[in-house]
């Protein structure tokens, strides 16, 4: 990597802290204002850092998170509101006032400017109980905000007073020596002054530009990015020629062809989603997290030409299954053969387009399981240890994890399950549980001694650390797999037992435990080779060639470390030139409402209803990826998913690509018209270009919500261009502007058929109407996206179209409504964990504190507050407003229970009528 800075450069301070804090190696380069690095951009712009792919971060937050993320330092939500402010807020603020400052000696005037934001910043800070912004130690919003505020907090003239806690901890973050070096190397102890050649090549800033201070801000980077970019005429002429090179579009196939196998001189990508458990229907949050992500990158890979196999398949072992089995009343087999089905069922509906969808009740799996077991034994990697087990002597039997709960040992969270508590995510031993009970019936279990084997983890910790640091530094591992890879092997890796006292699972070969099978952690992962098999006897050829071989892994963050621990030393281990895993994808949570899915509360919507709700699976699909769990939780609410479904699907994408077929079938016959560029139109060739790279970028790093808003912005800049042009007005002048509204017809079709192909990993149904009603060339999918990616006229004038209708519907508040109250289950999110609401009578209060709660409402009600107020911005439905805000208010009942006080609004005192 190579950064790019520049002396003077305010926005340099940011980058330098965060690259000295972060500890990631990287060439430094000072460069003046006017060097031009970033091809695509109109004007010099920097920091600018050159990634190894030869891609470029632009904008100094991004690439002050980048650092972080490479790092693998821990990254806070909070980390990005603050981000956010400071660009949406603080910036616009600052850059006005150092313009005023540096330029035009205005520093009283300047300090007004500021009031606001360092006002701001101020109260949140004296009303934090840590001293820096997101916890305990400096994180990367301290640095950013730090190193913006540097100039102004240095220069005692546009400073007062008032602002105590914000002086503290400038003072603090000043002092690190990442921020001193910096300032040092920037601004070289000149002050405002070292500013003064930078700030005379930027564009005066507006008055009153972004005076509100609300966090988190609600617009997306890449929607608030969008609408200050300008485009040189360079860039300009640069995307008409791209656009004229589409004119003769060749033929080409998609269709697939099986098996795939790896193939010569092609990027070679085997694509893994998360195993499901067999034993129950997954709930939406299990369908993002792991399946759909992985459709929609595999789906992406395949129009960017790689060569492309997705597997996936039913983790069918274990206790889980044989609990199931003893509540329905059937065997394993039978549960697995009904819930395999049942899975299978729900993916098509969701349109998951598998390559293979298996499971791992096969000949295959004990083959291959057992073989790799063999081979560990043989590298003597194995150990044989007593293990301490609770056995229920009602049952006669050992009982394996899933039939046992308890209290967790770390968080005392009361619900832990015997292999692992879903609270603070710690794996645990049964045996370590307080006030165990067998799940089967009840009892109290005792603890008897059993033979087991373990895989041998500390003995495979040095290879398994070699392997780590090539794969991560260079694959695209999510930040959160990188921590909690690295919270493993900080805490020391220990051996972790690979057998269980079960009947159903893969059996152990080894005569001294015949009686025993495979622990389903060791057991399933090695699913994923055992499937591929099923699917190709030339299995090897992806499994066993790990130079020609990239292994995509999807999955959510609690199965990180099977992954990048477990498996990986399996197959080290096993000593047999293993495809190792080059990029783990893992997703945080995704919540329902202002709650957890559950089956047995009917709360949440599961797999198999979403089709009886009558809404598309496509823009199921869609809400899904636009709230995708990528960075933090995120939550699926009904009225936001009618907002984005009305507001971006019907009025911003759907209407777009409509008026431009429309206009074709209503003014032009059905035929596209002679285009004719002027400057317009060479500006929104540009831009969509722009977007689409962006999008590309995005993509490839499997950043897959965020890349959805730049297809939303390209449908913006239509509607707008649509707009300005008014063709449906020009159509009845003269022949000069029937001539300009058949160009502005004929660019707004081509810009359709485009986002039908973008959309084409995220919405295949849709995107597939579209091109029929465009009778787009089939062609388009492969041209579109290949290679780097190109915006080209792919829809000539004389292109006859097909019918034309809309894509969307819109969702009635009635609707949403009912499906919410239908999908709500029982239990309101007022009443307790035994099913009753909570009466708080004052002298009682007290006792119903729970810090941990307190704090995840906190959240909670943060978000939901600014749900409500970006609808009311929105002018969105009255219903749908007043539905999120009794929403608001229920949430923050909730928090003053959890904070030991009354719910009750306080008496307004002294309010006159």
């Amino acid at each position: 990597m190579k950064l790019f800075v520049s002396e003077g450069n305010p926005q340099s301070l940011k980058v330098l802290a965060a690259l000295d804090t972060a500890g990631v190696q990287c060439d430094v380069q000072f460069v003046n204002h006017e060097e031009k690095l970033v091809p695509f951009l109109s004007r010099p712009t920097l920091p600018v850092l050159l990634l190894p792919n030869g891609h470029h971060l632009f904008s100094p937050n991004a690439i002050c998170r980048y650092m972080f993320e490479v790092s693998g330092q821990e990254w806070h939500e909070a980390c990005d509101q603050w981000l956010e402010w400071e660009a949406t807020e603080l910036q616009p603020a600052l850059l006005q006032a150092l313009h005023m400052a540096v330029l035009q000696g205005k520093e009283s005037e300047a300090t007004k400017v500021l009031t606001g934001p360092l006002t701001y910043l101020d109260q949140s800070l004296s009303k934090a109980t840590t001293p820096y912004l997101t916890g305990e130690v400096v994180s990367v919003a301290d640095l950013v905000l730090c190193a913006a505020l540097q100039p102004i907090m240095s220069t005692p003239t546009l400073t007062s007073g008032e602002h105590k806690s914000l002086k503290v901890w400038f003072d603090h973050v000043a002092s690190l020596q990442s921020c001193v070096s910096a300032s040092h190397k920037v601004l070289q102890g000149k002050g405002l002054q070292a500013m003064k050649s930078f700030m005379q090549r930027q564009p005066a800033p507006q008055s009153g530009q972004c005076q509100s201070s609300m966090l988190p801000c609600n617009s997306s980077s890449a929607e608030s990015e969008e609408g200050e970019r300008a485009v040189s005429q360079e860039e300009m002429e640069a995307a008409v020629l791209i656009w004229n090179k589409g004119s003769n579009v060749p033929s080409a196939t998609t269709d697939r062809l099986h098996p795939i196998l790896p193939q010569e001189g092609k990027r070679n990508i085997l694509l893994t989603s998360a195993l499901p458990y067999v034993n129950n229907v997954p709930h939406l949050g299990n369908i993002i997290g792991c399946v759909l992500s992985a459709d929609v990158f595999s789906r992406y890979g395949r129009l960017r030409g790689w060569n492309l196999l997705f597997v996936c398949g039913t983790d069918e072992y274990g206790t889980a299954t044989e609990n199931k089995a003893r509540e329905e009343g059937l065997t394993p087999q039978q549960i697995c053969d009904k819930y395999h089905a049942i899975h299978a069922s729900i993916y098509e509906w969701f349109q998951i387009d598998f390559d293979f969808f298996g499971r791992t009740t096969t000949e295959k799996q004990t083959e291959i399981a057992q073989n790799i077991f063999w081979r560990l034994h043989k590298n003597d990697f194995l150990v044989e240890d007593m293990v301490e087990q609770l056995r229920c002597e009602k049952c006669q039997r050992f009982l394996a994890d899933r039939f046992v709960e308890g209290t967790c040992p770390h968080c005392n969270y009361p619900d832990a399950r015997g292999d692992q508590c879903d609270k603070c995510g710690r794996l645990i031993n049964a045996v370590e549980l307080k006030a165990p009970h067998c799940k089967v019936c009840g009892q109290t279990p005792v603890i008897r001694s059993s033979k087991h084997l373990f895989l041998d983890l500390p003995k495979l910790e040095p290879q398994l650390e070699q392997w780590l640091d090539k794969s991560t530094s260079s694959g695209d591992w999510t930040a959160n797999a990188k921590q909690i890879t690295r919270s493993w092997l900080r805490d020391g890796l220990k051996p972790r037992c690979i057998t269980r006292d079960l009947r159903w699972g893969t059996p152990v070969p080894h005569p001294d435990f015949k009686e025993k099978v495979f622990y389903v952690w060791f057991d399933a992962p090695i699913g994923y080779v055992s499937i591929t098999a099923n699917y190709t006897d030339k299995w090897e050829q992806w499994w066993k060639n790990p130079d020609k071989v990239e292994l995509y892994n999807f999955m959510a963050k609690d199965n990180v470390p099977f992954h990048s621990v477990v498996f990986p030393c399996s197959l080290l281990g096993a000593q047999d030139n293993y495809t190792l895993v080059n990029h783990l994808v893992a997703t945080e949570y995704l919540n329902y409402e202002d709650t957890k899915f559950s089956k047995s509360r009917g709360v949440g919507v599961f797999g198999d209803m979403a089709k009886d709700t009558g809404i598309p699976s496509d823009v199921w699909r869609f809400y899904l990826l636009y709230v995708r769990p990528e960075g933090q939780d995120s939550t699926f609410s009904w009225a936001d998913m009618a907002l984005k479904n009305n507001s971006e699907l019907l009025n911003n994408l759907g209407n777009f690509i409509n008026r431009a077929g429309m206009f074709v079938s209503k003014f032009f016959d059905g035929c596209v018209p002679a285009m004719e560029l002027l400057q317009e139109d060479k500006k929104l060739l540009a831009l969509v270009g722009w977007e689409l790279q962006q999008y590309i970028q995005l993509m490839d790093k499997v950043k897959i919500r965020d890349a959805l808003k730049h297809i939303l912005n390209i449908s913006r800049h239509g509607n707008q261009y649509i707009q300005v042009n008014e063709p449906w007005k020009k159509i009845k002048g003269g022949d000069g502007e029937r001539q300009r509204a058949g160009t502005v017809t004929g660019v707004s079709v081509n810009v359709a058929c485009l986002l039908s192909v973008m959309l084409l990993p995220y919405m295949p149904a849709v995107s597939q109407t579209i091109r029929d009603q465009l009778n787009a060339p089939h062609s388009c999918v492969n041209t579109l996206l290949f290679d780097k990616g190109a915006f080209t006229r792919v829809l000539n004038a004389g292109h006859r179209i097909g019918n034309v209708s809309p894509l969307f519907q819109k969702l009635e508040v009635e609707q949403i409504e009912a499906l919410k109250k239908k999908f709500g289950g029982q239990q309101t999110p007022a009443q307790n964990a035994a099913g009753h609401t909570p009466s708080a009578p004052a002298m009682e209060v007290n006792a119903s504190i729970d810090p941990e709660k307190a704090r995840q409402l906190t959240h909670a009600v943060a978000e939901q507050g600014e749900k409500v107020r970006a609808l009311k911005a929105q002018k969105a439905d009255k219903a749908v407003i007043t539905a999120e805000v009794s929403k608001l208010l229920e949430l923050k009942k909730q928090l003053a229970l959890a904070e030991g006080k009354s719910p009750e609004p306080a008496p307004i005192k002294g309010k006159k009528k």
